[in-house]
This record gives C-alpha cells, sequence and structure tokens, in this order.
C-alpha cells in the first residue's frame, strides 16, 4: 500500500503587535536561528510532499527566510479576512487537486515542536483514522490558552478560545498547542463553514473540531508530558525564557561531549555552533553562527566569537572576532577586535588592544601591542612593534601592505599603503613607511634629535620641572 501523502502548513502571516518591533516577530532570532526556521527544520524533517507557508506582515522578509530554509516550500499570502482558520483554508487551497493526504498545521512561533513530537502527532492520528487530531497539554494555569472540551466518554468534543469561554469551560486545564493533523477531505468540507461570530471576528481553525465532531467523525487528542515544547514566543520576554531554556540545553550538550565550561549561566552558544573535546570554556564566552573550535583550545573570558574558526591549542581571551580564522596554537587578545578576513596561522600573535581586518599574518608572526592592521599580509616570524598603523585609506580607496617574513618594525611605525616591506628588513621606531623597504634593509624616517638646552628654564622659570632641572645641574656640578 502506498504511503499515504503529506502536506505541512506553517502559520506565519501574524504581526506579532506584542514584540513590539519592526521586525516580524517569526524572525526574531533563537540560538542565532530565526524562529520560523526552527519550525521549517522540524516541520522539514517530516519529509512531507507539501510544505505550505502562509504569510503576511512584512511578507518579503519572511519569505525570503522560509526560502532560505525551504527552497521549495509554497508561500501563500493570507488575504483581509483574519484568523487561522482563513489562513489554512488558502493553504489548503494551494494544495493540488489531487493530493489526498494529511495536513499537519503548526505555528511559526513555537520554536521548541521538535520532529519526534510531530512524528508522535501523525502516527497516532493515522492509527485512529481520526479526521482530525490536534496536540495538547494539561497546564497547572491554563490562562490565555483555548481549552480542549471533552464529552462524558473522555472524547474530544470541541475547542473554546479563552475569550469566548464560560467560567466552567476556563475552569479546564487540558490546552489546545495550536499543533494539528487534519484530513484534508475533512478541511475541504468544513473550513467553508466557519464563521466568524467570535470574540475576535476571526475565523478560527479551532472551529474545525466542533464542526467535525458535530458530524461524527472522530477527532483525537494527544497530550505531551514536555509541555514546555509547546511554548509559543509572543514578546520578548517571553523570547529571553526561550533563548536561557535553549541555551541551557545546547551547553548541557556540549558539556557531555566533552567540553569544559566553567560557568554555564554566562555562557552562550549557537545551535550551529561546532567544539570538540578538551575545548574550554571560560566566563563570559560567547559563540555565535557557524563558529568551530578545535581540541585543547581555550577560549574567555569575555569572549565573543561570530563565525570564527579556532585551532587546536589556540588562546583567545577578552577578544570580539568575526569571520576569522585563529591557528593551531595562536594567542589572542586580551582585548583584541577581529573582523572580518582575518587569518591569524599557527604559532601566531594578535595582542593587548589590537585590531585588525582583511588581514593574513603568517606562522610565528606577532602583532603584540596597540596596533590597527588592515589590508595587509605578513610573511612568517615577523614581528609588528607596539603602536603600528597601517594606514590603508585615501579617503576614496582601501591599499595594501606587504610584511615580509622574519621582519622587525619598530614601535610607532605607520605603514602608509601601498607598501611593501621586504624580507628581513628592519625599520626603526617613529618611522613613517612611505616608499617599499628592501629585503634585509633598515629603514628610517625621523630627523636627527636636537636638545635645546636651558629651555625650561628660560620658558619655565619657577616650575617645578625647572627647579628639578635646576638640582639635577648641581648634583652633576
Amino acid at each position: 500500500m502506498p504511503e499515504r501523502q503529506l502536506a505541512v502548513v506553517v502559520l506565519a502571516a501574524g504581526q506579532g503587535t506584542r514584540m513590539k518591533s519592526s521586525t516580524p516577530k517569526v524572525l526574531h532570532r533563537l540560538a542565532g536561528l530565526p524562529l520560523i526556521q526552527h519550525v521549517l527544520e522540524s516541520a522539514g524533517a517530516l519529509q512531507p510532499d507539501h510544505l505550505v507557508a502562509v504569510v503576511r506582515h512584512e511578507r518579503d522578509l519572511v519569505v525570503a527566510s522560509v526560502l532560505d530554509t525551504a527552497p521549495h516550500a509554497l508561500v501563500v499570502d493570507q488575504d483581509d479576512v483574519p484568523g487561522t482558520g482563513r489562513a489554512v483554508e488558502q493553504a489548503v487551497e494551494a494544495l493540488p487537486a489531487e493530493f489526498t493526504g494529511d495536513v499537519v498545521v503548526v505555528s511559526a512561533d513555537v520554536p521548541f515542536l521538535d520532529h519526534a513530537t510531530l512524528t508522535a502527532l501523525l502516527d497516532q492520528h493515522r492509527a485512529a483514522s481520526a479526521s482530525a487530531t490536534l496536540l495538547s497539554a494539561v497546564l497547572p494555569d491554563a490562562t490565555g490558552y483555548g481549552r480542549v472540551v471533552r464529552r462524558d466518554s473522555g472524547d474530544v468534543d470541541r475547542i473554546v478560545e479563552h475569550k469566548d469561554a464560560t467560567d466552567d469551560e476556563r475552569a479546564v486545564r487540558e490546552i489546545n498547542s495550536g499543533t494539528y493533523v487534519f484530513t484534508v477531505a475533512a478541511l475541504r468540507t468544513h473550513l467553508p463553514r466557519i464563521g466568524s461570530a467570535n470574540a475576535q471576528n476571526e475565523k478560527y481553525v479551532t472551529d474545525m473540531v466542533g464542526l467535525l465532531t458535530g458530524a461524527g467523525e472522530v477527532v483525537a487528542a494527544r497530550a505531551i508530558d514536555e509541555t514546555w515544547r509547546l511554548e509559543g514566543i509572543n514578546d520578548r520576554v517571553q523570547l529571553a525564557a526561550a533563548a536561557r531554556r535553549l541555551n541551557d540545553r545546547i551547553v548541557e550538550h556540549w558539556q557531555r561531549e566533552g567540553v569544559s565550561i566553567v560557568d554555564p549561566q554566562t555562557t552562550w552558544i549557537d545551535r550551529d555552533v561546532s567544539l570538540s573535546p578538551d575545548v574550554e570554556l571560560l566566563p563570559g564566552t560567547q559563540l555565535r553562527g557557524a563558529t568551530y573550535i578545535a581540541p585543547g583550545a581555550v577560549v574567555g573570558p569575555d569572549t565573543t566569537l561570530v563565525d570564527t574558526e579556532v585551532g587546536e591549542g589556540a588562546t583567545v581571551k577578552r577578544t570580539d572576532a568575526t569571520l576569522a580564522v585563529i591557528g593551531a596554537r595562536a594567542s589572542v587578545g586580551p582585548f583584541a577586535y577581529l573582523r572580518p578576513n582575518t587569518l591569524l596561522s599557527a604559532d601566531g600573535k594578535i595582542g593587548t588592544f589590537v585590531e585588525t581586518k582583511n588581514v593574513q599574518i603568517g606562522a610565528g608572526s606577532k602583532v603584540p601591542h596597540l596596533s590597527y592592521v588592515g589590508d595587509t599580509e605578513v610573511g612568517e616570524g615577523s614581528n609588528i612593534g607596539a603602536g603600528t598603523i597601517t594606514a590603508n585609506y585615501d579617503g576614496v580607496n582601501k591599499h595594501r601592505t606587504e610584511v615580509g617574513s622574519h621582519v622587525r618594525t619598530g614601535s610607532h611605525n605607520v605603514f602608509v599603503a601601498p607598501v611593501r616591506i621586504g624580507d628581513g628588513a628592519y625599520t626603526g621606531a617613529g618611522t613613517i613607511v612611505r616608499k617599499d623597504v628592501p629585503a634585509g634593509a633598515l629603514a628610517l624616517s625621523i630627523a636627527p634629535q636636537r636638545n635645546a638646552s636651558g629651555w625650561v628654564e628660560a620658558n619655565r622659570p619657577g616650575s617645578a620641572a625647572a627647579e628639578a632641572a635646576a638640582r639635577a645641574e648641581r648634583t652633576t656640578d
């Protein structure tokens, strides 16, 4: 017997006014991913024949996110008729006429709804030969949720939204999660019958349950114990709570994989981060995007890495890095700022109060202190002196600086790009390098020092400096 067809409908048309944000609610991020992406990935794991996203508010932004995760999704624009019932009705209209299977309906703001939960719901629906199966939970406080009202027999009778419920119905603690499985035949038959005579003046998809039971069709419910999986995100308080819950789970996962996390409460790890055994994360570490950390590396404290690769045995302390690669046994920080396209090779160093951008620093080379190095390539075994600046911008264009291997530059240098310092060259302290320096040469650009004797006594008579100078002269005499 052929496998029963399956479609998944993701409801993503809501504005999310309680977020008080210009960003659509479903695009707010959780562990580095938009809320809707969490839902789409769980839905996609069911391997449906059709995946439909219903959109409206800021539709172009939402559609871009949908197609980024599910390129083959069908996108449906909800019309001016409000309510989840109308959204599902339009989604069903977008399905091929020959589709005869089941339809899973989920909201785009329920990020913890995982593949296993959806699979169990679908399995129960099919085993019961139900026209509809809803996902429910029993809560100590059901305020705000739609209630699952049952008959004396225990069978599901209807769902009543909180605003429309009587006092007796509000006393019910079994709630509707907003996740369902319907046969498409049931939807095609009964969705057009749903009205909007309710407190919200909307077409509720929940009314499908009462219509089906009234027609004598089977409606099942699956109550789950992990009630937190059903939590929707409606405001920033709930978003923060969800972020904490998910981060705790991510942190625990990596601890069990051999990662030492000194302070789990101040360590934040995005879902797409990859860590290796024997990595140590110190307090205040934030790992974002597709960051990867190799075995034996130590990161933190107070470090943020975004889409950054850290090599085996490297140390990264009090650093902010984005789109950077840090080689094996390299040292970064404290107080370093690695901007995109920074490549620090093995055994290299980017030290205290150093900013880099679009640089390649060779094996064993060091930029230890108080420097800005941008649009630069440094060979192996070189040392960039404290206070060095690469002047890479002429007001219109960026220019590159090339520093060879085994170069030693003095403190407080300025390299006016485009310029090249050859292999084995030296530069003196305070040098402004405007021309290429040949290999093995010493570059100096400062004028000889001239001392104006007696200047302090002549120009600052009676000052503490003048008195100190006079004492020194008497001592010398």
